[in-house]
């Protein structure tokens, strides 16, 4: 308790000493030129770090993100509590009301409901318990478990939140049968989440990425995403690293106490358990797999229809295209509706729950899905208020200052600015858009182009390491969501695992970024194999450390 006073104290002393320096700059703040004296400058990047160290250090999130939001709404304001209070909630662009009345975040919060309410119904029918139970005769062994559940994961590729959901919700009951740790099955999840997307040519990622590509560039932009993936360390890393951890068996960090303690059957550690009334939901005997198999199905076949619809596939289309031009939000909401229908059906048709039953799941389902809903709230609140603090050109202004002097080193500089900003913000998409246009700008010409590509790749590859371990990112709250963990559980136990990885891959961008400046060539293609062999070396390091040392 004492230590989360020190830390919000802190947070107050660093605000108001902000806000004194500021306050001399500040100018009028009427007319629609206005601009905060904190405007593009180091302080539009306090918001998200102070949400971020806040969460870390006191293990709460709800008043650590609350917090970051009032400091970027104060910064904002130069001080103004009246303005203040108007761009904290009706800013038109950062307000929280101006996030809750965009209607692809309100589809997501749709979907998460709806979704929530389908576990929860599957729950209450025995399919989950089912599953479960026919898991654990098939599936004997920590490593199969921990193999299966990456393997879902790569499967469910066209969609991040779509994949977090769908693996938690049936991978589930498998983990905890093996022993491990909620901790462990949220990385598992997330990090076959933005890392598989973002490797995807037929995913909602490659369209992000392919529309940030500027307009009156030559280069095709989905042809220029192919090229990329053979040098997207950090995301060919973390599923190697998935693999690696799972027939190696070890752990290490924080995430070696989770998996200690679920050894002896505490799943959890700590006392936290946000989910612990759906985790412990009564289930009806007489349910079999396919009361989980089936939706499970029927969702993954209407969310990719959704998605596919929503493109223009039935319009003529073609396949690939319809998926870069989704709409995943609206994609995922009428999947997932049809899918609540159809099960339904199942069930009523199976004689294995009643329509008051049913109707019972509904508010249950809800009520599961609060606390990813509060936090993705505050987390594109959060955002709202870096951009309305014009944190992006602040960063524009760092990596093209450097551009000119550094190309030997772009690759390098642009993963580690990339993983800053999307760990800052939460956004790998944001990130897209700020650093692709700047990179092409960059690397223009077609005598470049190895330099591109690599470049390109760096940046995709930094802001998906910064969105995949951020605790104000998208993913990290599904992924939570998806294996009923605690938030700051998650995030703790998986940073040192996202560190290891992204030391590995800034090392192998630093020898890519040599071979495709000097050479020009496909000899940039050795750094994948070097990336990969260094972060094995890494790991068996790691191993026979805590094997001599126990810790």
């Amino acid at each position: 308790m004492r230590r989360n006073n020190y830390a919000f104290l802190t947070a107050a002393v660093v605000l108001f000493a902000v806000l004194a320096w500021l306050n001399g700059r500040a100018g009028s703040t009427a007319g629609e030129s206005y601009k905060p004296a904190a405007y593009a400058t180091i302080f539009a990047l306090f918001p998200p770090v102070i949400a971020i160290v806040l969460a870390l250090v006191t293990k709460e999130v709800y008043s650590s993100l609350f917090t970051g939001i009032l400091f970027g709404a104060l910064l904002y304001a130069n001080g103004n509590l009246e303005f203040m209070l108007n761009a904290l909630f009706y800013n038109a662009e950062g307000g929280m009301a101006a996030k809750l009345s965009n209607t692809w975040n309100v589809g997501i919060l749709i979907f998460l409901v709806m979704l929530g309410i389908l576990v929860s119904l599957m729950n209450k029918v025995g399919g989950s318990r089912a599953f479960g139970h026919w898991a654990s005769k098939n599936i004997k062994t920590r490593a199969g478990a921990l193999c299966a559940t990456a393997l879902l994961g790569i499967i469910i590729f066209v969609d991040d939140y779509f994949n977090c959901l769908t693996v938690g919700s049936v991978m589930r009951p498998v983990t905890d049968k093996c022993g491990i740790s909620r901790a462990k099955l949220a990385y598992q999840i997330d990090a076959t989440a933005a890392p598989v997307c973002i490797l995807a040519p037929v995913s909602s990622w490659a369209a992000a990425v392919t529309s940030s590509v500027p307009a009156d560039s030559h280069i095709n932009g989905f042809t220029m995403f192919l090229h990329t993936i053979p040098f997207n360390f950090y995301a060919l890393g973390t599923l190697f690293m998935l693999f690696a951890l799972a027939l190696m068996n070890f752990d290490f960090g924080a995430m070696k106490l989770h998996e200690d303690n679920a050894a002896k059957g505490d799943l959890f550690t700590t006392a936290e358990r946000p989910y612990g009334e759906a985790d412990k939901e009564l289930v009806d005997p007489k349910g079999q797999i396919v009361d989980l198999a089936a939706p499970v199905l029927i969702l993954i076949f209407c969310c990719c229809t959704g998605m596919l619809y929503t493109g223009g596939f039935f319009n003529g289309i073609p396949f690939v295209n319809a998926f870069a031009s989704c709409d995943a939000s609206k994609g995922l909401v009428f999947g997932t509706f049809v899918t609540l229908i159809a099960a339904f059906a199942l069930y009523m048709f199976r004689g294995v729950m009643t329509f008051q039953e049913f109707m019972d799941c509904v508010p249950n389902g809800f009520k599961a899905m609060v606390a990813p809903v509060l936090i993705l709230t505050m987390a594109w609140t959060l955002s709202g208020m870096t951009g309305l603090l014009g944190a992006k050109f602040y960063v524009q202004r760092i990596v093209a200052g450097s551009a000119s002097s550094l190309q030997l080193f772009l690759p390098v500089i642009i993963f580690l600015v990339a993983f800053f900003l999307a760990f800052s913000t939460g956004t790998s998409w944001g990130t897209f858009a700020i650093l692709i246009p700047i990179v092409c700008n960059i690397f223009g010409s077609t005598d470049t182009y190895q330099m591109l590509v690599v470049s390109i790749a760096a940046c995709l590859s930094g802001a998906v390491a910064g969105d995949h371990c951020s605790p104000i990112s998208d993913t990290t709250i599904m992924a939570s969501a998806g294996a009923h963990c605690e938030h700051v559980n998650h995030v703790t136990t998986q940073l040192p695992y996202v560190a290891v990885v992204v030391v590995c891959s800034a090392v192998g961008y630093l020898l890519t970024g040599w071979l495709a400046y000097a050479f020009e060539s496909s000899l940039a293609l050795i750094g994948l194999p070097f990336t990969l062999i260094l972060l094995s070396a890494v790991l068996f390091a790691i191993r026979s450390r805590i094997k001599n040392h126990g810790a």
